[in-house]
């Protein structure tokens, strides 16, 4: 049923405006008789399913990126990263190849402490173009990693800067005009995290690996010979098989205490409802740029692609059971339009297993209290209002598509602005702005929820909805190099939903 009606979005949307009646009349009776959502999946954001599943490798053992704090030379603080081609087993009997920072698939954890001088060598043996975006950094234009800041194949780019950003979980990828979507579909990706004396002395979890855990989430489509099935369509790539970190729906063991989880939103296109199989309550601490105030307790949360949140789960009563982290798909609300779902937008999905073990002998056992102090800006401090509007058709900001040689918006070193961006397409676009992180002031009006009032470099712009942001931008002017603002969907940047900022 699924495969007879796999249509192009375009078609899909031409039925319609050409007033099909059949059309809509054969989708009315498909939802009387519980079989629309199957259609759904043939939709093309969902592409081709993976190859029979019983052969794809799961629930191994959750592998953990390993940790990197760089090499001090000179009194900064030296990453050397390898961009390259690799190769995983995830189909039984097959292997599919990859692309790796430092390794088969995904990158190491670059672990540095705020105020750090950091030099960051990127080396690309890929065999073709791309770039590395170090994604939510504040720091200077040549150095951000957009499209601009392009690696040929063979050469090596030296970024430098100063970390001041607040401590945090960030993530670094690649940003090649049009290429993004690949080549992070095929494993570019990796975590940064920031450290500072305060966050090391509130008592939170901090053993990488057992009680500090980074979750590196995104969907792929498998091949029956092991490849990666990348349909590259621009409505946005939701793959059917669930990875963290680079395994297929793998096992977490963890000690019976409180433990963090570093979500990381590495989809290409999926929005993810986080939740436990138990319905347990958990605490969220930091978002995309920093610590919330207090712990926000939640038992649901949402994350669109590019979003990273903190949470501290307690599973100090569990010892010897077993939990599921799931997506609860079905409960999200202004769902995207039928065409722009798959059955996993729909309904309720595995992520990974968490068995618990006992305990360790330095276990964190509460929770913080307070966490951070947050300087929020006031809307009267403002010196600019800017207005932004997505929309779908060729993928437009402000009516434009993306163009490298043009610059859309000019910020005044140091100003306080308010970015008003307004979603009138047919699914909801997180969208993204380089080189700052800002406070979200309303959505349609109300206040944002509680895990939302820290400090974003995403923000989740929903069908109908305006979303006012406030930020200032700081310490760097560059007439000449630009940074973007985007979509966060991978094939919706590639395909133009992007735009170009400098601060002079």
């Amino acid at each position: 049923m699924a495969k007879m009606f796999r249509i192009s979005r375009r078609k899909f949307l031409i039925a319609f405006d050409g007033g099909s009646a059949s059309l809509l009349a054969s989708l009315f009776v498909l939802s009387r008789f519980g079989a629309l959502d199957r259609v759904i999946a043939g939709i093309v954001t969902a592409g081709r399913p993976s190859t029979n599943k019983e052969i794809l490798i799961t629930g191994q053992r959750l592998p953990i990126p390993e940790l990197e704090a760089g090499e001090m030379i000179g009194g900064q603080r030296v990453f050397d990263l390898r961009i390259q081609r690799g190769s995983m087993a995830f189909v039984t009997g097959k292997q599919t190849p990859t692309f790796g920072y430092n390794g088969e698939m995904l990158g190491p954890t670059l672990v540095m402490d705020k105020g750090d001088d950091v030099v960051l060598n990127v080396t690309n043996n890929l065999g073709e173009p791309t770039t590395t975006h170090w994604h939510g950094l504040h720091l200077p234009a040549v150095m951000d990693g957009g499209p601009h800041q392009r690696i040929e194949d063979g050469e090596t780019w030296r970024a430098n800067f100063t970390i001041l950003n607040e401590p945090a979980t960030y993530w670094y990828h690649p940003h090649l005009d049009g290429k993004t979507a690949d080549h992070v579909y095929h494993g570019l990706s990796g975590l940064f995290i920031i450290k500072d004396e305060v966050t090391d002395n509130l008592g939170l979890p901090q053993q990488y690996g057992i009680d500090d855990i980074p979750l590196i989430v995104q969907d792929k489509f498998f091949n029956e010979d092991g490849s990666l099935n990348y349909p590259g369509t621009s409505e946005g790539v939701k793959g059917d098989t669930i990875l963290v970190n680079g395994a297929i729906t793998p096992v977490l063991e963890v000690p019976a205490q409180v433990v963090q989880f570093r979500l990381l939103a590495a989809s290409n296109a999926r929005i993810c409802n986080f939740g436990f199989s138990d319905n347990r309550q958990f605490y969220q601490i930091g978002t995309d740029g920093g610590l919330l105030e207090t712990p926000v307790p939640l038992t649901r949360l949402l994350l669109s692609t590019g979003e990273r949140a903190e949470i501290l789960v307690d599973f100090g009563a569990d010892e010897n059971r077993e939990i599921k982290l799931r997506s609860y798909s079905s409960e999200r609300e202004n769902i995207d339009a039928i065409w722009a779902r798959d059955l996993l937008d729909i309904s309720d999905f595995d992520v990974m297993t968490i068995r618990v073990a006992a305990a360790t002998q330095d276990a964190v056992t509460r929770l913080p209290g307070s966490l951070a102090t947050i300087a929020r800006f006031d809307e009267s401090q403002a010196d600019t209002t800017r207005t932004f509007k997505l929309q779908m058709s060729s993928f437009r900001i402000n009516g434009e598509s993306m163009d490298m040689n043009r610059i859309d918006e000019t910020v005044k070193l140091d100003d306080v602005e308010i970015w008003e961006v307004t979603n009138s397409s047919e699914m909801s676009h997180p969208f993204h702005i380089h080189d700052i992180q800002f406070l979200i002031l309303t959505k349609n009006g109300s206040q944002p929820p509680n895990n939302e009032r820290g400090w974003k470099d995403v923000v989740l712009v929903k069908l109908g909805e305006t979303v006012r942001i406030i930020a200032q931008f700081s310490d760097f002017a560059d007439p000449d190099t630009p940074f973007m603002y985007h979509c966060h969907i991978l094939e919706h940047e590639d395909g133009g939903m992007m735009g170009q900022f400098v601060v002079v």
